[in-house]
């Protein structure tokens, strides 16, 4: 019997860490339900808008980390695809800054 190749065993470690256990989704979600509490309640403060918004953008990229993290499953792909995944969005951030003060010309010269 041969002894098994780096692919096999790459493989292998791959499938076991496919198998979540529920308690791990339902931690998240109890997280991402606090965090969501944290930002109605910094809502209803009353304090200055730029530092509630930077609060609130910070608490909503976290959150949005988590779901991408666990729920999407990017966790626990091979590298491969965290990286595609990172340049196309880097790619749709770039397109976005190419075409968006295009848009900004409806605001300076009014809708006909």
């Amino acid at each position: 019997m041969e002894p098994p190749n780096e692919l096999a065993l790459e493989a292998e470690a791959i499938e076991a860490e496919r198998h979540h256990s529920k308690t791990q989704f339902f931690v998240v979600w109890g997280g991402l339900l606090v965090l969501t509490a944290i930002e109605v309640v910094l809502a209803y403060q009353n304090m200055q808008p730029v530092k509630m918004l930077v609060i609130l953008m910070g608490l909503s990229l976290f959150k949005a980390a988590l779901i991408i993290a666990y729920f999407m499953h990017l966790k626990f792909e091979v590298p491969r695809m965290k990286v595609l995944l990172m340049a196309s969005l880097v790619i749709c951030l770039c397109l976005m800054n190419v075409f968006f003060p295009d848009a900004l010309r409806v605001v300076e010269l009014g809708v006909k």
